[in-house]
């Protein structure tokens, strides 16, 4: 593959790169020297499921990994006690050190769906981090300038508010940066709300002596409600490791607005091909429901396969064009004694299903109109609802429910 081939692969669904002459000089020195480049992207444990949002990333790095190089998967253990202060207007709430280490394990587990394990080098910043002295850490401090720190938009609000920012807040970055310096990085990858960070790392590798990492930055894919940014708080993701009825029903629910870019930024289809389908819908030479389950399709095979991606899409047919029920039904036993005057709270009755991760989830499934029971919207989290033996009860656009009571 010649040095254009790989850079017009590794600019598709780029938002920036910084630079791409120092990129082209380093894939070049890469090649002389027959050194691979040392390609890295920081991901916080904050939440234990990977989406598609996160994907972007990941498959950029593959796309590296296919190119010949390093891919260091960089889990931010050390960091993610502090929280990244990125895009927030308070001061985030600090995971402990036991739920940081649940979630590290479990992005482990996934990771492999879309990058190679075997060219894959999966790393803590608490290796490096947590074993600074605090003289080190003064040293690192004296790199940076509070006047630098407050040129982000995000901590510059928020001074300007008068909102508090911490001074831990302030050492996200270094870290971040210092990050780059231990793994001796020469390209970083994150996403656009990453790219003060991601600069600091250059600027901190200049005062380390080493040559600065090439940043690279990815859009933020909006979530299936078209609007903010793909995060299973906001349940509008589709997560990596869920069925295939139900990652296709997600997709279905893309606005069309949207096809386009999701096409370009979580599947396989060239470039050239998401080309002729914009063409083919801004002419109406393209039916968009179409365009919709291939979409779909292709977001579960690539997670499922083939075969999969074929019963999900008939499945979903069945149920929302046929309006029936689908052919397995999970069963939730409910003991009677759990029950006052038979019934339960409809909140906890979704928590108890499975399906939602969290009461809060739970709660913001059924405010949104997610949740039906023998076909009836219920829309009030406080409702306490009259429990029947068979009663189906709907989570979502593909998940039924069936009451056993024991």
């Amino acid at each position: 593959m010649d040095i254009k081939e790989e850079l017009r692969i590794i600019k598709r669904g780029t938002e920036e790169i910084i630079s791409e002459e120092e990129l082209i000089k380093k894939i070049e020195k890469s090649r002389k020297e027959k050194r691979p480049l040392r390609v890295k992207q920081g991901f916080d444990p904050n939440a234990p499921d990977i989406h598609l949002g996160h994907t972007v990333g990941l498959r950029k790095m593959r796309q590296f990994q296919d190119s010949g190089h390093d891919v260091y998967f960089l889990i931010g253990d050390f960091t993610g006690m502090i929280g990244d202060p990125s895009g927030k207007s308070i001061t985030r709430k600090q995971l402990t050190e036991e739920e940081v280490k649940k979630n590290a394990e479990t992005y482990k587990k996934q990771v492999f769906k879309i990058l190679n394990p075997e060219k894959t080098k999966v790393v803590f910043n608490s290796h490096w981090l947590g074993k600074l002295s605090f003289s080190e850490v003064l040293k690192l401090c004296s790199k940076y300038t509070v006047a630098r720190m407050l040129e982000r938009d995000d901590f510059s609000t928020r001074y300007k508010e008068g909102k508090p920012i911490g001074i831990h807040e302030f050492m996200y970055p270094l870290m971040q940066g210092y990050d780059s310096v231990a793994m001796q990085a020469d390209i970083e990858l994150g996403g656009t709300d990453q790219k003060f960070n991601l600069l600091v790392g250059r600027d901190i590798q200049r005062e380390f002596n080493q040559e600065p990492q090439v940043i690279i930055t990815l859009p933020l894919l909006e979530g299936t409600d078209g609007v903010e940014k793909m995060s299973k708080s906001l349940n509008n993701y589709i997560g990596i490791n869920e069925s295939p009825q139900e990652m296709y029903g997600k997709a279905m629910s893309v606005p069309d607005s949207l096809m386009t870019r999701y096409f370009e930024l979580v599947t396989d289809v060239s470039l050239d091909e998401i080309n002729k389908i914009k063409t083919g819908l801004e002419y109406n030479d393209l039916h968009p429901r179409n365009v919709k389950k291939r979409l779909a399709r292709e977001i579960v095979k690539l997670y499922h396969g083939q075969s999969a991606a074929i019963t999900a899409e008939e499945e979903f047919e069945k149920v929302f064009k046929n309006k029936l029920y689908p052919k397995e039904i999970k069963k939730l036993e409910i003991k009677k004694d759990v029950l006052k005057d038979g019934k339960i709270g409809i909140v906890n009755l979704v928590k108890d299903s499975g399906i939602l991760g969290s009461t809060g989830e739970a709660i913001r499934m059924v405010r949104q109109g997610g949740v039906r029971v023998n076909g009836e919207k219920i829309s009030d989290p406080h409702i306490d609802l009259t429990v029947e033996d068979g009663m189906i009860i709907k989570i979502g656009r593909l998940n039924f429910i069936k009451l056993v009571i024991k």
